[in-house]
């Protein structure tokens, strides 16, 4: 990759990025021949910038150095080829307390406001991510120039915040109003020609030009865009009230101000002081501390650093350029698509002509509705050739098969790659029921041979199963939960056992909801109630979504193999499975499916009057889900909570703002849980039984 000294070539440019140039901290200083003076954000030793407090100290100090020097201008950017700022350093609101947090707001706002007062012209440059506290700084400055491909953002609602810094007041000053709040809301970044259409930022320039504009907007040749009535007429409190309205009911679409307040207080802030800076500067302050100590901010902090530790896992590069898929099914044909989505070349084979160009249809249009720019569209398909015999195998540094879940199937298979791959190859299943000690039993050299274990969809599920067995090799599992990453996903380690972790979390939890609509009470019912509790979809729709002929053989397969006390899959799913209403693949299930695939539900008015309820429905669905991660940790299928509530959260959904199936145990309270399990199991049945591991949670 290019430094940027490689493609900074002005002299202005060069002073600005110069290794010996004065340094204050986490900043560079430099001048050039114009009088101007460029800050260079360059934290030492750190591959991307984060604001932290030692960053707005070294700033103070710099802003003091300007003032005496009294230069024709500034010019702020970063020296890191990643981008301009990635956000605020998280870390140190963690145990910092609503006083230190107050202190840190406080000192922050001083140096960000004497950045915007200072009397010459400022310029901040953006390439790159410019992201919450970043894009807040930049905001203090009067232009912004991006550079193309530079992407802006407020991600602060991701984790139960929202801007703290100035943002809330600053980007609804600059920009238009009621997009900066939708940004705000919603967290999704703009593109650098999104932010200049909304009066972001001043002008999108290529880099080649950056010193060119930098001189101009010092210099008085570019002014900030005006600003339009419509923003204008958002700034007045009638149209605030209206607006605010339609932003908290478009907001509680997706949540409620009970689990996520952020998207709710920050509507009420700009709806209240909206066009005053000043109170909305003290407002936002009081705001983002008591945010900072809610239980949901904390939680998802909690599941941001757990994020983090997967991504840790990795160890080095794979290695891997080429994959082979074998199997052109659902889901061998989307582990396809992805793999060559992210940068690789692919090869897809079958027995079958056919499943392959079904595959490549379907890749065609998730890659059309992912990266939304015709070229890349292009440039990922030409990395993905059908290949009926399967030529690819011999090149690739990378083999997966994904067969029907047939042991003998999939035996010869593998087996018959084995022989055909290169000696440095590796080789991977994506069973998600097999034993794959078994599988490898059948290969002359199954230390090659790992489980990479995708969910469906594959394009959405952040979360990969890497399975171990006992003749795998620690570099091929090394290789293969860096390949993992290399995918944009997340890795988490598991040892062999009937459903891994997701799946046999999972179950019970969608067996439970079926045994529930055999009750008599109403699917739509129970999908929301679980979706009221934050999963991301009710199990009911969930099972349709797997498809009832796979859930019926998990839950199978689990009593079989681990002894799971399930309720058997009742004789009506099973009539349903022989009438083909398998669920959304067959466009009827439990639910009748639509043409673009939404499952046609009643509203829970329209259900009818006396319909079966259960006042323990939502501890019906959930705790089976945690007592299933409980077993699983004391049998050691994962190593830690960190990685089994990290798994829960990104395989499954599991309601983020609780930050994880263990993390809800313990602040409902273990004993609470474990005592809860005996009344259900009292009046529903040995499933309910607590696990022995509760003991050593």
């Amino acid at each position: 990759m290019a430094t940027m000294m490689d493609v900074l070539r002005d002299r202005a440019l060069e002073l600005s990025v110069a290794a010996d140039a004065p340094r204050e901290g986490n900043w560079r200083m430099a001048s050039d021949e114009d009088g101007i003076c460029w800050l260079v954000l360059d934290r030492p030793g750190k591959s991307v910038n984060t604001i932290d407090r030692s960053v707005l100290e070294d700033l103070d100090r710099c802003l003091g150095l300007i003032e005496a020097q009294k230069p024709r201008g500034l010019v702020i950017r970063s020296g890191k080829p990643s981008g301009f700022a990635a956000g605020a350093d998280i870390e140190q609101f963690v145990g910092a307390g609503v006083a230190g947090i107050d202190a840190m707001l406080e000192e922050g706002h001083r140096v960000l406001d004497r950045l915007a007062a200072l009397p010459v012209p400022t310029v901040a440059v953006i390439h790159g991510h410019c992201l919450g506290a970043g894009l807040e700084l930049a905001l203090a400055a009067k232009l912004r120039i991006a550079i193309a491909g530079a992407s802006l953002g407020f991600p602060e609602v991701m984790l139960g915040l929202h801007p703290g810094l100035g943002g809330t007041f600053r980007a609804t000053a600059v920009a238009d109003p009621i997009e900066a709040m939708t940004m705000m809301l919603t967290g999704r970044a703009a593109s650098a020609r999104r932010a200049k259409a909304i009066g972001l930022v001043d002008a999108v320039v290529e880099e080649r030009h950056v010193a060119n504009a930098a001189r101009a907007a010092v210099f008085g040749d570019l002014r900030p865009a005006a600003v339009g009535l419509k923003a204008r007429a958002s700034h007045l409190r009638p149209a605030r009230k209206l607006a605010a309205r339609q932003m908290r009911a478009k907001a509680r679409e997706k949540a409620t101000p009970e689990t996520y307040p952020a998207p709710f207080r920050l509507i009420d802030l700009w709806e209240a002081h909206g066009g005053h800076p000043d109170r909305m500067r003290q407002e936002e302050q009081a705001s983002f501390a008591a945010l900072v100590e809610s239980k949901t901010a904390q939680n998802l902090v909690r599941v941001f650093f757990l994020r983090e530790a997967l991504k840790g896992l990795r160890d080095g590069a794979s290695g891997i350029r080429r994959v082979h898929v074998i199997g052109a099914g659902a889901m061998g044909g989307d582990i396809a698509a992805w793999v060559a989505r992210k940068g690789f070349r692919v090869s897809l084979s079958d027995v079958d002509v056919e499943p392959i160009g079904r595959a490549m249809k379907a890749a065609a249009k998730m890659l059309e509705a992912t990266l939304k720019d015709p070229l890349k569209v292009r440039d990922a398909l030409d990395r993905l050739v059908p290949d009926p015999g399967g030529a690819g195998i011999a090149g690739a540094d990378l083999v997966i098969e994904a067969a029907p879940e047939r042991i003998e199937l999939k035996q010869a298979i593998l087996r018959d790659a084995l022989a055909r791959m290169k000696p440095s190859a590796i080789l991977a299943t994506n069973t998600s029921a097999l034993p794959i000690a078994e599988l490898a039993s059948a290969l002359d050299d199954p230390s090659r041979l790992v489980g990479i274990h995708f969910f469906n969809p594959v394009s959405r599920m952040q979360l990969v199963e890497i399975v171990r067995h006992d003749a795998v090799s620690a570099e091929t599992l090394r290789r293969a939960t860096a390949f993992v990453t290399e995918i944009g996903r997340l890795p988490a380690p598991v040892k062999p056992s009937a459903g891994f972790l997701v799946n046999r979390a999972l179950t019970p939890y969608i067996a439970e909801a079926l045994l529930m609509v055999g009750e008599g009470i109403p699917k739509e019912r129970i999908d929301a109630a679980a979706e009221r509790f934050g999963m991301p979809m009710g199990p009911v729709e969930l099972a349709d979504q797997v498809g009832l002929d796979i859930a019926a053989e998990v839950s199978q397969t689990l009593r079989e193999r681990l002894g799971m006390a399930l309720p058997e899959t009742p004789a009506w799913m099973h009539e349903l499975i022989r009438e083909g209403r398998l669920g959304r693949k067959t466009g009827r299930g439990l639910y009748e499916y639509d043409e673009a695939g939404k499952p046609r539900k009643l509203d829970l008015d329209a259900l009818p009057d006396g319909s079966p309820d259960d006042p323990a429905l939502v501890d019906r669905l959930i705790l089976p889900m945690l007592n299933a991660v409980v077993a699983c940790l004391r049998e050691e299928v994962v190593a830690s909570e960190e990685i089994a509530d990290g798994a829960m959260v990104f395989g499954t959904g599991f309601a983020p703002f609780r930050g994880g199936p263990i993390r809800y145990a313990r602040e409902r309270g273990v004993d609470t849980v474990i005592a809860r399990l005996r009344e259900l199991e009292m009046s529903h049945g040995a499933r309910f039984r607590p696990d022995p591991g509760w003991d050593r949670i």
